[in-house]
């Protein structure tokens, strides 16, 4: 990997169109679906930020993925039950490009279908 440290941000309170009032909620069980997947990758550069709200209600589940000095991405419509490996998988694409950018080609089709944004790396303070 030619990224450092990969952050990836998982909304824990989107709320599937199934989910119970009272259960977890889909972005909530996301969320420690990636954590026990990132369990079984030792050594993945990656950081796992649960944060309250991404605010892509209408997209959920919804994660971002940033990095300092590269595009960071924001992703939803993704399947809490079976979307953990194929997020860290195109994560692992994201930390091996110089600047986050993955070809369109070689992402996987949840990230292809789910973009939901890309913004531009944040400037460096001279």
């Amino acid at each position: 990997m030619t990224c450092d440290l990969c952050t990836l941000y998982v909304c824990t309170t989107c709320r599937g169109a199934d989910d119970p009032v009272d259960g977890p909620r889909a972005g909530a069980r996301l969320h420690d679906a990636l954590r026990a997947a990132l369990a079984a990758r030792p050594g993945a550069q990656v950081r796992i930020e649960p944060v309250e709200c991404l605010s892509v209600c209408k997209r959920s589940c919804t994660v971002a993925v940033a990095s300092p000095g590269r595009w960071t991405y924001v992703y939803g419509d993704l399947d809490p039950a079976v979307s953990a490996a194929v997020i860290l998988d195109g994560i692992g694409l994201y930390a091996g490009t110089p600047d986050g950018i993955v070809p369109w080609r070689e992402r996987p089709q949840e990230f292809r279908k789910g973009v939901v944004a890309r913004i531009p790396p944040a400037p460096v303070k001279p």
